[in-house]
């Protein structure tokens, strides 16, 4: 692919053979950038999920981090984690033209044939009054998936591309399908609003209507996933009513 051609103006692309991770290399150069940059390694010695959990990322797998200095709010700010599964879901639909076969799983992952196949971990540095940087790394398994042993019980199965479709793409050409994408959704977010963003992660959101469960360090909801609010909130109707869930571990 022509990078001249394809690869969206004003992103910095920065490909390491190795690091600890993507997240913590978009920390360390965070405050000499001059603006949004990718960073994709081909190998990390130290990748992470969510609450900390080890991200298993085998040879050939996808791993990169987007970091930019937005000036808005933190909230508004999180709600890029949409933008970012939207454009996910838009390079994996143009790398294997199966629409039909991927849908994104609240807060922030995206499922293939039903199994989990790419997550999104946001991390930031700063005050309430403003973020100094923010990072959103990106992890899809493009060519292997971790082993079922080491997901937690009742969580989505894991799958990868390559063995759900038989599709083979390395990580920098996904790189190149995925960085124009995003930046056009960005720009989509930043000119009209979380709502047409918003509209786009609910027509492709998985068991919309349907009943589920979300986790909380303290509690657990069941109820009925009516949509996801202005907030970016998990909206459930349950026995004691309509529920607003800011965060949470979804279980179908």
């Amino acid at each position: 692919m022509d990078h001249a051609t394809s690869w969206p103006v004003g992103y910095g692309r920065r490909i390491l053979d190795v690091t600890d991770s993507t997240n913590a290399e978009a920390a360390r150069i965070a405050s000499h950038l001059a603006g949004p940059e990718w960073i994709m390694a081909r190998s990390q010695t130290a990748a992470r999920g969510r609450r900390g959990r080890p991200w298993v990322n085998p040879e050939g797998n996808f791993a990169a981090t987007l970091v930019m200095r937005p000036t808005e709010s933190p909230d508004r700010v999180a709600l890029r984690s949409f933008v970012a599964a939207l454009a996910l879901d838009e390079a994996l639909v143009a790398a294997t033209g199966r629409a039909e076969a991927f849908a994104l799983k609240w807060p922030n992952d995206v499922l293939l044939n039903g199994g989990k196949l790419a997550g999104i971990l946001l991390e930031s540095a700063g005050s309430a009054g403003g973020l100094s940087h923010f990072a959103i790394g990106i992890g899809v398994n493009l060519r292997a998936a971790p082993d079922v042993a080491e997901i937690e019980t009742g969580a989505v199965r894991p799958v990868s591309l390559m063995s759900e479709t038989g599709i083979a793409i390395g990580p920098e050409d996904f790189l190149d399908l995925l960085a124009p994408a995003y930046a056009r959704l960005e720009a989509q977010f930043v000119a009209y609003g979380f709502t047409p963003i918003r509209n786009a992660w609910l027509a492709r959101a998985a068991r919309l209507g349907e009943v589920i469960t979300a986790r909380t360090s303290r509690d657990s909801h069941e109820g009925t996933f009516e949509t996801v609010d202005e907030a970016g909130n998990l909206v459930l109707m349950t026995a004691r009513g309509r529920q607003a869930i800011p965060a949470a571990e979804v279980f179908f």
